[in-house]
This record gives C-alpha cells, structure tokens and sequence, in this order.
C-alpha cells in the first residue's frame, strides 16, 4: 500500500492481518521511515569492521537469511576456538557500539519502532512488528536483494544487539507470545484484561469477528479500569479517530496473546478449538460450510478445503463424501449438495421430509404450501415434490385439495 501525504500528516492506514506500518506520523518522520532500507543500514555500520569480524557476525546472526551458525562451526573455518569466536563477535559489536554516529544512523529506525509499538499500545507481537518494518525496508530496497529473511535477521540483529535499552524483547509469558514492548511498558494490567476475557470466551463458547471480540474486550471490567492506558494522546484527532486508535490498540494486543487464536476465515476464539485450528478432514468440512453460510457440493467442499490450506495436507473429494454421509452433524439436502443439522435442516429422503412438515402443522397444507416449505429443506424439482405426496400410504388428499398425514386404521 502507498503513503499517502497530508500536509500534517501522513497516514499508513492499518489493514488487519497486512504487514502495513499502520500509524500517524509526521512529514519529515514519514520521509525518513520510508527510507528505512535496514540492509543498507547495517552494511554502512559494517564498513567500520574488517571482514573477518563481518563474517563472523553474518554468519553468527544468520544475516544471510540463513540460519544462525555455531561458533564451533565458525572456529572450524578459520581454524580458530571457539572461544575466539565468541571473543570477536563480542569485540565487533562492541567496536559498531562505540562509533560516533552510531546514535544518528539508528535515529530512523529507533523512532519507527516507537512510534509503531505507541499505535499498538506500547507492545506488538514480535512476528507481527517484523512484519510491518520488513514491508517498509523492502519497499525502501535500492539494491537488487529484496529477501525477505534477510531483512527480517538484520532487524532482528540490529534491534537486539543496539536497541536493548530501548526496546525489549518478551519471549516466556505465560499469556502473551514473544513480543516486543517499549521499556516502560507494564504488563499487568493486559495479563487481567487477558485472563478475563479468555473466562469469558469460554463462557459464550462461540468463534468471533474480530469486531466482536473487541467489543467483547471494551466490555470488561479489566478494561473499562484501565481505559486511558488503551488511548492514543492527540489533541488534532477527533474524538472518533481516538476511538479507532483505541480499538486498533486492542486488535494488537489480541495478536500478542498465547491462547487466543483467528482461523482461515479471520475469527477468533480459544486456540485449540477445532474451529480455529482444524486437525482432522471433518473439522475442516464443518468449518467450510460453517464459513459458507449455505450448503455446498461435496465436491466444492474439498476444492475449497485446498484452497484455503489449512495445512499441508490435500482433501480427497471421496474422502470429503465419505466424512459428511457418516456424520449426521451433515444433512444431504440435493444431489450431492451438504448443509450443516444446526442450520435447520433435518434427515431423510425428500417424503421424509415431506412427512415431517405435515406432522408438525396443526392443519392441512395446500400443495403450494408443501413445495415451498420442502424447498426451504431440499434442493430438489417441484415434480420430486409432486410424486412424494402422491403416496397415498403416507398422505391424504382432502377435498379442498389440501394435505394432511393419513391416519393408521
């Protein structure tokens, strides 16, 4: 997505689930976050080092978009201990740490982590985050290598290793996944905002929009005792502009948490519910349909299953037929055609249903009244209809022309 400039501002419009810098800043801050390139960044500061020491680092910190390299490993290239390696990637950081425009070289990138951790509350996901500034570095890329683990390790190196005072790193919470916050950030007010509001998920055991679950949060009594802490100061923003910042607030927070999860479809709810990570063929047919809002071709079904790769498995469409005839949570309600039992539906051939309609009105139905309801409950031909109720075993014909059950003599 493109920056858009105000005259004041200019504003990364936040997009859920994208990995957009979503925040407020001013002209000359948006100019110099746009050109945020960390690669470039990081080899200027690698300039100061000899190549040893950068290969030790590149190679320690996987800035090749490799992974992380022992330093036994890297001691047996240049035939070196291991505990020479360490003591030249301690001295290398150290020497980057003492360069005199270290402070002025890092101002760009430390006043987009701030200001991008503020919009989210003072805290953000750690993947997330990464997210939003390897969007920003790539975009600012002149060079040719735009990959994005490269540009996900050098941040992760820079941030680490010369942002610590500034930033730190969660990695074992018991409710929250690893994050980055700001320093002063506390975190006890959000662990009793999360304890209750995973209680009362529980409780409504039902999946979210995530409109719902943040108003389900603005409801909490954790909350509403905490509700400057969830506000963006800003005196040019409208009061309803501070409510969206406030609900943005939350939409992080909500990605921070352990044991709340979003499915496929972008609802939300306890993390090991089959709804939000389905681990068998049924619980992704159910969550198809579900998702589908109307019945489906069993053959659409395992299309869209694959479609939608829940995992790394592939749907088999006679796998998929199999699973809803045997589970009677799934009704056949035309020529291969599936709907859910909660959706109203009922069991049975199309006199079955038939018969079932009949029995539960209090007085005859006009064959009119019968084609409409059956077609509420199968996707069949009104002649289907027709010859249903021409079995005279189980239906009469009055008079008028009416319907009703024949009586058993």
């Amino acid at each position: 997505m493109e920056l858009t400039y105000k005259k004041k501002y200019v504003i990364l419009i936040f997009m859920e689930n994208k990995s957009i810098l979503d925040q407020i800043i001013t002209n000359n801050q948006a100019e110099e976050v746009s050109r945020l390139d960390v690669v470039k960044l990081l080899n200027n500061l690698f300039n100061n080092l000899n190549s040893r020491e950068r290969d030790v680092l590149t190679k320690r910190f996987g800035l090749l978009g490799d992974c992380k390299e022992t330093l036994e490993k890297i001691g047996q290239i240049y035939k070196l201990t291991r505990e020479r390696i360490r003591q030249i990637e301690t001295s290398s950081i150290k020497k980057i740490k003492q360069l005199n425009d270290l402070e002025s070289s890092m101002s760009g990138l430390k006043k987009a982590i701030n200001q991008l951790l503020e919009a989210h509350g003072g805290l953000m996901e750690k993947e997330y985050m990464l997210n939003n500034l390897v969007d920003v570095s790539i975009d600012a890329c002149q060079a040719k290598d735009k990959d994005v683990n490269i540009h996900r390790s050098h941040f992760n190196f820079l941030i680490s290793k010369f942002l610590s005072d500034e930033f730190e790193e969660i990695k074992k919470s018991k409710h929250f996944k690893n994050l980055f916050k700001l320093k002063y950030q506390s975190l006890e007010y959000l662990e009793v905002l999360v304890e209750e509001l995973l209680e009362k998920i529980n409780e409504l055991k039902n999946t979210m929009t995530t409109d719902e679950l943040v108003k389900l949060a603005k409801e909490l009594v954790a909350y509403k005792n905490n509700e400057e802490k969830f506000k963006i100061s800003d005196d040019l923003s409208s009061e309803k502009d501070n409510l969206a910042k406030a609900d943005m607030i939350i939409r992080s927070i909500l990605k921070t948490i352990k044991n709340i999860g979003q499915n496929k479809f972008g609802h939300w709810g306890i993390s090991n519910w089959r709804e939000i990570r389905p681990r068998t063929i049924n619980d992704k047919i159910y969550l198809i349909l579900k998702n589908n809002g109307k019945p489906m071709h069993f053959i659409d079904i395992a299309n869209k299953i694959n479609q939608t790769v829940f995992d790394k498995k592939q749907a088999n469409a006679a796998t998929v037929h199999n699973e809803l005839i045997l589970d009677n949570k799934y009704v056949l309600v035309g020529r291969g055609l599936y709907g859910l039992k909660e959706w109203g539906y009922c069991k049975g051939t199309v006199i079955d249903v038939v018969e079932n309609i009949l029995k539960q009105s209090s007085f005859p139905l006009s064959r009119e009244e019968v084609v409409t309801k059956v077609l509420e409950q199968r996707f069949v031909r009104e002649t289907t209809i027709n010859l249903a109720l021409m079995d005279k075993k189980r239906f009469e014909r009055l008079s008028d022309g009416k319907y009703k059950i024949r009586e058993v003599r």
